[in-house]
């Protein structure tokens, strides 16, 4: 958001409780988690961040069966699914928190980023898709 929230660009947050149950607050403290306990610091997110979603399985939220359905998964190891909290799996899932989704201006899916992706990476197609 500091290099590219002056231009037409924004971050959107989507919590989810679904990746080893690492975000068992309400939606209601989520502002106060994210400011005094994880990352902390005085942290104040510069971007909206949406109550909790489920990204995969039967109840997930449709913007994510868009996503998914429109760019392939980005690493092929699913994973430990005892620390995965839907149903059914598939192949297509968000694997953990962090991973990442780019849409361009029309709001079409651009790539989609693991959540080991550097971050220049990300960065570098943000920025062709702005310039």
């Amino acid at each position: 958001m500091e290099m590219f929230g002056d231009l037409n660009f924004t971050v959107l947050g989507f919590p989810c409780n679904q990746f080893g149950l690492q975000s068992p607050e309400g939606n209601e403290e989520m502002l106060n988690i994210l400011k005094y306990v994880r990352p902390g610091g005085g942290f104040v997110p510069k971007f909206p961040v949406f109550s909790k979603v489920e990204v995969n399985g039967l109840n997930e939220e449709p913007l994510f069966t868009y996503l998914k359905e429109s760019l392939p998964f980005v690493n092929p190891v699913i994973g430990d699914i005892k620390k995965f909290y839907w149903s059914p799996i598939n192949v297509n899932d968000i694997r953990w928190n962090f991973e990442k989704f780019l849409i361009n201006a029309n709001g079409m899916p651009f790539k989609r980023y693991e959540l080991h992706s550097p971050t220049d990476e990300v960065e570098k197609d943000i920025a062709a898709l702005l310039l």
